[in-house]
Order: structure tokens, then sequence, then C-alpha cells
């Protein structure tokens, strides 16, 4: 079966409220998908996690290598894309694009074999997940905290059992908001924290010392990604389990990461880190340092798509006959991209969502609002045909 197209998209949405985090602000939805097309028809959807014009350059550069190749020898085409990009790009822009084009390969491959991505991975090991709400992000308002404590109360009236807010805009303030949420969703309901790389060890530090009385379920993203050190001596320091892998890249990224007993939870994102194809190899490595695997999502129902049957089959850290039901990120922030482009049969009911065994990755697009939200590349500009 061999690759006929591959066809890279930007789609861009405009947001109605802007928000921000620790290094910036939101005010548009930006996303790099790709279809990959086989001679036959048969296609397959993929996503890359990053900056989307460099995605999309990135899938372009790639794909006369992969044109006319065998679709289901995806861990060729892999290592393909790995060597054209190695003397250059071992981490990066580019590692999303291949991320992305796996995707998608493994989308075409369960079609093909008419079974869930799930079970091409090795079984379905988790039917049922318990995903935890992302948002809680900062927006401007005058009631800042009111807002942040409504929008809690609603993940926890929603069924989840979970849920990770933003800090990273100074200690004092951070502990503001994370004891005023604390409060409103009782001590049941599991918080995490995410400061995005904000903070260097000491101020980490500090806010982990002064968090702790608050059950923080894990502290993420405290210092820099390059700061091994600094996640190193924090975790030896506080009593919060520690997360990071957003920013590391392929196999040898979360090495660095784990042989420097830097975190408690890997969190590398699927289609940013090498795909899935990369991520089942940073799953069985994390294993043998037994820690936790938490994969980043962030983007359209493809990418959500793609980490719950990456989920769906992560091993038990460690195996019992009865464990907790595993996690994983579910980005509840406004996202016309994922809400109207991209549509899933994964159906979240009571926080809890089950692993589909329709074939492939058992997402779709729509094509008429693909054309609504895609950008056009003229001479003059980029043109939205909408927002």
């Amino acid at each position: 079966m061999k690759i006929a197209k591959i066809e890279p998209y930007i789609i861009v949405c405009k947001l109605e409220t802007p928000f921000y985090f620790s290094q910036g602000q939101y005010d548009t939805r930006r996303i790099c998908i790709v279809k990959v097309i086989l001679e036959d028809g048969t296609y397959g959807w993929g996503e890359g996690y990053g900056p989307a014009d460099v995605i999309k350059s990135g899938i372009e550069y790639f794909k006369p290598f992969l044109v006319g190749k065998d679709a289901l020898g995806h861990e060729i085409l892999w290592e393909e894309m790995y060597h054209k990009s190695l003397d250059y790009a071992r981490s990066g822009s580019l590692q999303a694009a291949i991320s992305a084009i796996d995707v998608a390969l493994w989308d075409i491959k369960g079609k093909l074999l008419q079974l869930p991505v799930s079970v091409l991975l090795g079984g379905i090991k988790n039917p049922l997940i318990q995903p935890y709400a992302t948002g809680l992000y900062f927006t401007r308002v005058d009631n800042l905290k009111e807002k942040l404590v409504e929008e809690a109360l609603l993940y926890k009236a929603q069924g989840f059992n979970a849920t990770k807010m933003k800090v990273g805009l100074g200690i004092e303030e951070d502990i503001k908001y994370i004891s005023a949420i604390r409060e409103a969703i009782g001590p049941e309901m599991k918080l995490m924290i995410d400061a995005n790389h904000a903070y260097s060890y000491r101020e980490a530090l500090e806010l982990a010392n002064k968090v702790e009385k608050y059950n923080i379920a894990w502290f993420e993203e405290p210092v820099s990604p390059e700061d091994y050190e600094g996640y190193r001596r924090l975790r030896a320091n506080t009593s919060i389990p520690i997360a990071g892998g957003e920013c590391e890249y392929l196999k040898y990224g979360f090495k660095r990461l784990l042989e420097n007993e830097c975190v408690d939870i890997a969190q590398p994102d699927i289609c940013a880190t090498g795909g899935l194809t990369e991520a089942k190899r940073i799953a069985t490595l994390a294993q043998a340092y037994s820690k936790d695997v938490v994969p980043h999502t962030w983007g359209t129902w493809i990418a959500i798509n793609a980490a719950v049957h990456f989920v769906g089959n992560l091993d038990k850290n460690p195996g019992r006959m009865h464990c907790d039901m595993p996690t994983m990120e579910l980005d509840r922030t406004e996202n016309a991209l994922r809400d109207e482009v991209t549509k899933s049969t994964i159906i979240v009911e009571k926080g809890i969502l089950q692993v589909p065994e329709t074939p492939g990755l058992g997402v779709d697009v729509d094509l008429d609002a693909l054309e609504n939200y895609i950008e056009i590349n003229t001479d003059e500009s980029n043109v939205k045909v909408r927002s």
C-alpha cells in the first residue's frame, strides 16, 4: 500500500477570550494537521505540536522521501525521516513534523487492518481512562480568583477527579490562586500545578515548600527544560511529585531526563516527540526507570485520540491486581479547531473515557469545517478564510 499524497494544512481560529500563562498570551489557535493518502484512497490524519508554519515546512521537506513508499512500513519511514533530519534537527519542530506524519501512518495502518491503534501498539491494557481537566489559564479580568474558582468547580461538576492549573506569575500570587482553588474543590479532587518553566530552582523550591500543604498531585515544568540539575535538586527536596518532558524530543531526550533523576512523571507529547512510534519506545524506557508516563496533549481530537490509544496500551506501574485507572491530559479551553474541524468517536462521561475500538485512531476531519478554518497562502500574505 503505497503513499500517493501528503497534504499538510494550517488551520487557524481567533479566540473569543484570549488567555495567558507564564510565557505569554494566546489570542489565536494555530495548528498544523496532515492528511496522508494511499493509492487506493485510504487516508490517515496526523497533527504536529508547535509552530504550525515550521511544522508544515517540515512535512513538505519530508514528503519527497515518502511518496511512493509502503505505508505499512512505518518504522522504515520513521527512520528515513529521522536520518534526513539528524544533522540539524535532533530536537524541535522537524521532530513534530515527523510526529504528524507518523500519527497519520498509524491511523492508516489501523484502517487497513481494521483494528484500533491501541491493539496495533500491543493491546488495550487500559480500556478506561480517567483524564484530568486542563484549563485554569489566566485572563484579563478584574475578578481572576473568582473566575478560576468557578472554572475549577465546573470541572468538578462535570465529573473530573483532577484538574491542572497554571502558575508562574510570582510565588505569592500563585499561592493566592492555589489556596482558593483547593478550598473550593475540597480535599478529594486532585490538583496539579504547571509553571511552564517559569522559575529558577530557588524559586521553584520556595513555591513547592509553601504549597505542599495543599496536597499538590504534581508540579509540572517547574524550571527550565535545560536545567536538569535544578529538576534533580528540586525533586530531592520536596514531597510533591515532579513532572516534565513536554519540551523533550525522542528517546534520547527522555534518557537525559530519566538518568538524571529529574522527574517522577514523564510527559512526552506524541505530536512533538516523534509520534506514536517513538512514544512507545519512550514508554518502555520510562518503565525501565519505574516512572509514570502521562502524555502532554494539546490540540485537536487527532492529538487527543492518539494519546488515548497510547495510554490505553501503557503498562501498569507497578503491576498489581487492583490498579487505579491511568490518566492523561484533556484540554478544556476554547478550541473551535478541536470541536468543529475534527470529529472523534470518544465520549467523556462523568470524567471517564473509553478507548475506542473503531479502526485506526477513531477520528476524522469535517472537510466543510476544514475549509472554514484553513489558511490559504497567497503571494501577498497568509489569508484566513474565517476567524
